[in-house]
């Protein structure tokens, strides 16, 4: 006579803690296709929590020291987004809460994956045009890599169409020039410029060119692809790196903004250049997260786009509530949209 099979697995677990699907079949005697049924519903009443693939899966059961040790050993994040009304940092927070993929990162790595990957998010939610985007982020034992990938219209023939470039040559010529893009009143321009200085190494492949920026090595190549549709973005770098995202955009910045040493203040500069994108606000936040005041100094800026103070007043403060950010000498334009988006002027 055949054994119950939930009182099997319950035994089981009782006694080892964690069983694989072998151990039932053998237990029991039932067939492997009547034990995946049943394996199947246990998990659907959030009784069981299936962990590995292939000869390394093993079933344990559910509770909340279960649950964490399951996500600080889930080391990939996979997602087939739809690109409507699509949002990056709602995206990287839920590969770091559902994920150990950030545990334990050092503070240089982690500043350094979360910038490029929302910028590199935001690229192909604003330009590809694409109906879908497949992002993947990886944490192995050395490094820590993600992929944006669209099949949208590609980000080389992009910047040919906007800026009447006869060649993908001449769109990466363009891109390689840091600080252009394709929308002026709504970006800088600077995302991908300062990502591929972040990185250990880029690689962004569109048409039938494949562009690689390696720092190990300070060096670019573009070679030849087969034809590509859309664009697939590749970032990567070390855990143990030393790079850090303050020092790479102090280095090309210049004195775009500057930190005063009380509370802390951010005195912004270049007025004619306005603060329109998020890439910008990312840039001036960084660091910022240590000190619990933070003046924004506006003087003499004229324009701020809605993407920057999002960025600021919405994205930023959600993941510091506990930071405030006060605005100040801000004309009637730039106060309009600071609480548009929620913040105070």
């Amino acid at each position: 006579m055949k054994k119950d099979i939930r009182e099997v697995i319950i035994a089981i677990l009782k006694k080892k803690g964690e069983f694989r699907r072998s151990t039932i079949i053998q237990a029991t005697g039932y067939s492997r296709s009547y034990v995946n049924k049943v394996l199947q519903q246990m998990q659907q009443e959030g009784k069981l929590v299936l962990v590995g693939k292939a000869n390394q899966a093993r079933y344990l059961p559910v509770d909340k020291k279960i649950h964490a040790r399951v996500k600080l050993e889930q080391l990939a994040f996979h997602r087939i987004l739809t690109n409507v009304g699509l949002q990056e940092d709602i995206v990287l927070e839920e590969a770091r809460t559902s994920t150990g993929i950030f545990h334990s990162l050092p503070n240089n790595v982690r500043q350094i994956i979360e910038y490029g990957f929302t910028e590199m998010l935001n690229n192909a939610i604003e330009h590809s045009r694409s109906e879908k985007i497949v992002v993947k982020i990886r944490r192995d034992e050395s490094s820590l890599n993600f992929t944006v990938l669209d099949r949208g219209i590609g980000i080389y023939r992009n910047i040919m169409e906007k800026k009447h470039l006869n060649s993908a040559f001449e769109a990466i010529q363009d891109l390689l020039k840091g600080k252009q893009t394709t929308a002026p009143d709504y970006h800088s321009g600077e995302g991908i410029f300062f990502t591929s200085k972040v990185a250990d190494i880029l690689v962004i492949k569109s048409d039938r060119k494949k562009v690689i920026f390696n720092n190990l090595i300070d060096d670019i190549f573009v070679r030849d692809v087969k034809d590509f549709k859309g664009t697939e973005v590749v970032f990567s770098i070390q855990l143990n790196s030393r790079r850090k995202l303050a020092s790479v955009f102090s280095r090309f910045t210049g004195e775009e903004y500057e930190f005063g040493a009380t509370e802390v203040s951010v005195r912004l500069y270049k007025p004619s250049t306005g603060y329109v994108s998020r890439s910008q606000a990312r840039r001036i936040l960084t660091g910022l997260e240590k000190f619990s005041k933070i003046i924004l100094d506006f003087e003499g800026v004229e324009l701020v786009g809605q993407a920057f103070a999002d960025e600021v007043f919405r994205v930023w403060r959600k993941k510091y509530p506990d930071k405030t950010i006060v605005v100040k000498n801000a004309n009637e334009n730039t106060e309009f949209i600071v609480k548009h988006v929620g913040g105070e002027a």
